[in-house]
């Protein structure tokens, strides 16, 4: 018998993940982008420079997450990097590059804070900000496509690190 949301065992837990989000605007996305973040108990999520669409589209999308993942909105994404990373945050962009790492080989660090940092539907994260990453990841593809959508992207990415971080 399929379990319902009332039904379900899962236990909440929230990580020391915050996902960076560096021009991301599509409606859709961000919707999805908060239910990802919900499902995978991030702290919260930093939107980056354009302003977030809030709307009936995205909360229609989103399934209400937006009310219980927190949320800010900066204008400036290297600015918002830059303290994270005197924070004491782990920068680990997801970005093809010439350099990037593969998911499944990159060792996370279970005792630093991790801010994920994603970026542009079409153009992908800015040179600037790929420049402050610690770390920067991509996901191993087999078909012809050399990408795949922000928010897919992200879910992959957010599942590797919560299983490494729950030491499995």
């Amino acid at each position: 018998m399929q379990l319902t949301h009332y039904t379900s065992k899962f236990t909440q837990k929230v990580f020391p993940i915050t996902l960076v989000c560096e021009n991301v605007t599509n409606v859709a996305n961000i919707g999805s982008l908060f239910r990802t973040a919900d499902a995978f108990g991030l702290e919260k999520i930093l939107f980056c420079g354009s302003p977030i669409p809030l709307g009936r589209k995205m909360t229609k999308t989103s399934r209400a997450t937006e009310k219980y993942v927190p949320y800010e909105m900066h204008q400036n994404a290297s600015t918002l990097l830059k303290a994270l990373k005197t924070s004491g945050y782990q920068i680990v962009a997801l970005e093809i590059t010439e350099t990037s790492r593969s998911l499944n080989s990159f060792k996370f660090g279970v005792n630093q804070p991790i801010a994920l940092l994603i970026g542009d539907e079409n153009f992908g994260i800015s040179d600037a900000c790929l420049k402050l990453a610690d770390a920067i990841i991509h996901i191993e593809m087999f078909g012809q496509n050399s990408s795949m959508n922000v928010t897919q992207a992200t879910s992959i990415a957010l599942y590797e690190i919560t299983k490494q971080l729950k030491g499995e």
